[in-house]
């Protein structure tokens, strides 16, 4: 699906959609429990493969009238699946779910569409075979499909972390149901760490002990999955907010302001999108305790920024980059090439259709505002939610209108991202 974005100026108040990554752990977590209430949650094709997994497993998933979900857990014993498991496009489903199908007893399949059989997963297929599991990609080159077979008793792990941190985090979560509990020493340094700071955080509310020491992460066996009172609430999602300030910060109508409600502190690593903002010298300003930020249209200047943390931030602030005056440096990024899709290159290839002056390096992205004249054109989403919403951004300040191809793809983590900037006063033909 194609959609037209014409400049235009924004103003109003938008809610924030839920967090993904904490929904994703939230199904899970509740298909390992009894059961639970899961409130608040984003429903999206991506939550919705880790729905079908549980559901898969032994687990009931069931959306009520209210948006909630509610899920009857396979209690800490997932079934071996009775047809393959399709991941679809969710990199999170597969990789969490895998560390649930080393739990069960005998042979589960895992597959998706072709950008998530291009991901890597080999250290995570490594870390369950030195489990005593066995797990393997069928094509012997450490991506989908993947045969895993279980059930781990436990035992300590030594991976690499500057591939996915989302392997310690599949492993933790199995860990606790365990007998012997894991432990994941990590052999570089990790990336994209405030993801497993969100996976410890909901560890806790399901009542499940786990912990850091040094370089290595650990959770004891034998624990049971037991959310207080039956029921989690997820928080809004700070990498969706992060396009609704940027969209503020380049659009805001000047005599106005955008305000973005539902932004609570967590341990979201993008968060930092509100400090970036401010070193770029936009006018924003977050109450933490009301979980408001508001933004407004400024002059904004170029910046470093190391994503090593936050890497679904990089095509959000290569938008604000092209914006910008000067130059912005995004560094430590060498592992945003293998989401989705490589979002280095493909930022760099669209936003100079847009007119920006970009350079690609291997793990830099130098986006030069003061050499940029952004016009509009058309440019693809290339399948991946991020990039549209991003250079969905950058077209708010172009010079004429700019269509961005595949734009439904936004269904994967903010189904409602075009309708949010229409009722902002977004000049939208979709």
């Amino acid at each position: 699906m194609d959609t037209e974005i014409t400049p235009s100026t924004l103003a109003g108040t938008a809610r924030a959609p839920p967090s993904k990554s904490y929904t994703h752990r939230a199904i899970l977590a509740a298909g390992y429990s009894g059961g639970a209430l899961v409130y608040d949650p984003l429903i999206s094709a991506d939550t919705e493969a880790t729905m079908r997994a549980v559901d898969a497993m032994g687990g009931d998933v069931t959306e009520t009238e209210s948006g909630a979900v509610e899920i009857d857990g396979f209690d800490g014993r997932p079934d071996v699946p009775a047809d393959v498991l399709d991941c679809a496009n969710s990199g999170t489903t597969m990789r969490l779910v895998t560390g649930a199908a080393a739990l069960a007893d005998g042979i589960t399949v895992l597959s998706g569409d072709a950008s998530l059989r291009s991901r890597p997963q080999g250290p995570l297929l490594s870390a369950i075979d030195e489990l005593d599991g066995r797990a393997e990609s069928t094509r012997g080159n450490g991506r989908a499909p993947l045969v895993v077979r279980g059930p781990i008793e436990g035992g300590t792990v030594s991976m690499p972390g500057d591939v996915s941190s989302q392997f310690v985090s599949s492993l933790l979560m199995a860990g606790a149901l365990t007998d012997e509990g894991v432990e994941v020493d990590l052999e570089t340094e990790l990336k994209s760490a405030p993801y497993v700071d969100i996976t410890l955080e909901l560890l806790d509310e399901f009542g499940v002990e786990a912990g850091k020491g040094g370089d290595s992460y650990h959770v004891e066996g034998g624990q049971f999955y037991e959310p207080t009172d039956g029921e989690y609430h997820v928080p809004g999602d700070f990498s969706s907010i992060s396009y609704l300030l940027a969209a503020g910060a380049v659009a805001a109508d000047e005599d106005a302001a955008v305000r973005v409600e539902g932004a609570y502190p967590s341990a979201q690593g993008d968060t930092h999108i509100v400090p970036v903002l401010g070193r770029m010298g936009a006018d924003v300003d977050w109450n933490r305790d009301d979980g408001v930020v508001t933004v407004r249209r400024s002059s904004l200047s170029g910046t470093e920024v190391d994503v090593g943390d936050t890497p679904d931030l990089l095509p959000t602030v290569a938008a604000l980059g092209a914006v910008a005056d000067g130059e912005t440096r995004i560094v430590n990024c060498e592992h945003v090439r293998y989401k989705e899709t490589d979002r280095v290159s493909v930022m760099a290839e669209e936003l100079e259709k847009l007119g920006a002056a970009v350079e690609e390096r291997e793990d830099e992205l130098v986006v030069n505002g003061g050499e940029s004249d952004l016009r509009g054109a058309r440019v693809e989403g290339h399948a991946d939610h991020r990039i549209v919403m991003a250079l969905s951004v950058a077209a708010l300040a172009a010079d004429g209108p700019t269509t961005v191809g595949g734009a439904e793809h936004v269904d994967v983590s903010f189904p409602d991202f075009f309708q949010v900037l229409y009722d902002l006063g977004a000049d939208i033909d979709r």
